[in-house]
């Protein structure tokens, strides 16, 4: 199927309502980069962590406990966050005797993991989860229809084994928990093209509950981003597929609206885009993703005024359908970039302009 290089869905730009931006943190002359958030059970409380540095540097920890309007003080975190060597992401399990955790886990070789059993209060040391390494993991993470947990990274080489060496091959990988992310089992592949540089996965369930789909960053920057889909839990995957335009970008992350659309954040790197290298998002169907449409509209959330260098998670949905996410970006002109939280609902879009795809938005 032959897949667009640009999109011609339209384009809204909420870039310059600031009154949905709400600064999480920022310090002069200090690098602040990929957040990821996770939101507790009362569905107000945010956690976010993020790294000094570009993926390397001493995990800061912070919270929100009103839905990311406001965030409060740097919170203490275990000595050994300092030696975080890669973007550190959150995610929420639950294992098969209802018992809650909360996991951090960072990359390169070896992966590390801190747990936290009490909300986030307090949190373990890292530590290895086994004898392997990667880059950004976990990108993703989600609970399979028996208890078990299926997580997903990518590696080109270099971490993998200790001591590795870029092969110029990427390969996406899985491994499995059974016992609510406490233990990982060995990676498998689930991911590879000889002509492609497929990473950092994004997962969704379809609405049914049925199928998994896993959206991928293409690295090459020669191709779209591509497609996965599982129609067994995991167990085997399709062969992957290229995105329309509308859908290339780096670290897919997406909520399902109230409504069954789905909200997909990332950094855009569509070949023909006047948003190319802001933190954009796609609205539309899983349905327009299992059938390559190029779905409803798309959304630039912060111009980002330095190359590309910006948009990892977290995205969240709220009880009244908000939709929270936060990222990081060079959002003030030649200075270092900062964390920010944006705040929506979909139906706030409805009556908003819609700007061709074909015009630079001011």
């Amino acid at each position: 199927m032959q897949v667009s290089r640009g999109y011609s869905i339209p384009l809204i730009d909420l870039s310059t309502q600031k009154e949905r931006q709400f600064l999480v943190d920022r310090e002069p002359g200090q690098y602040l980069g990929h957040p990821t958030t996770v939101l507790l059970d009362d569905k107000k409380t945010i956690l976010c962590v993020y790294p000094k540095g570009h993926g390397k540097g001493p995990i800061v920890y912070k919270k929100s406990f009103d839905g990311g309007k406001t965030w409060g003080e740097r919170l203490p975190t275990p000595q050994n966050w300092v030696t975080s060597q890669e973007c550190p992401t959150l995610f929420r399990t639950k294992d098969k005797n209802g018992k809650k955790r909360i996991l951090l886990l960072c990359g390169l070789y070896p992966v590390r993991q801190a747990i936290s059993e009490d909300e986030g209060a307090t949190w373990s040391a890292l530590a290895p989860i086994g004898e392997y390494g990667g880059i950004v993991p976990m990108g993703a993470m989600v609970r399979l229809a028996h208890g078990d947990y299926l997580a997903l990274f990518h590696d080109d080489g270099r971490f993998f084994a200790n001591s590795g060496k870029a092969t110029g091959k990427f390969h996406v990988y899985s491994v499995r928990s059974a016992d609510g992310g406490v233990t990982w089992s060995n990676p498998t592949v689930i991911a590879h093209l000889p002509e492609a540089h497929l990473c950092e996965p994004g997962i969704l369930r379809s609405p049914d509950g049925k199928q998994l789909a896993v959206l991928l960053r293409e690295n090459s920057r020669k191709h779209n981003s591509h497609v996965i889909f599982s129609d067994n839990e995991g167990v085997t995957w399709s062969k992957p597929r290229e995105l329309p335009g509308a859908l290339t970008g780096d670290r897919h992350t997406g909520v399902y609206a109230p409504d069954g659309r789905l909200f997909i954040s990332f950094r855009d790197m569509c070949h023909e885009s006047p948003t190319k290298g802001d933190w954009v998002a796609w609205v539309g169907t899983y349905d327009d993703i299992l059938t390559g449409s190029e779905g409803q509209y798309r959304v630039r959330l912060m111009d980002n005024t330095n190359g590309s260098d910006c948009a990892y998670p977290g995205v969240l949905c709220l009880r009244d359908g908000t939709i929270v996410t936060t990222t990081y970006g060079h959002w003030t002109q030649d200075q270092p970039p900062y964390i920010v939280t944006m705040r929506l609902k979909l139906s706030e879009l409805m009556h908003l302009p819609r700007l061709s795809p074909h015009s630079h938005p001011s």
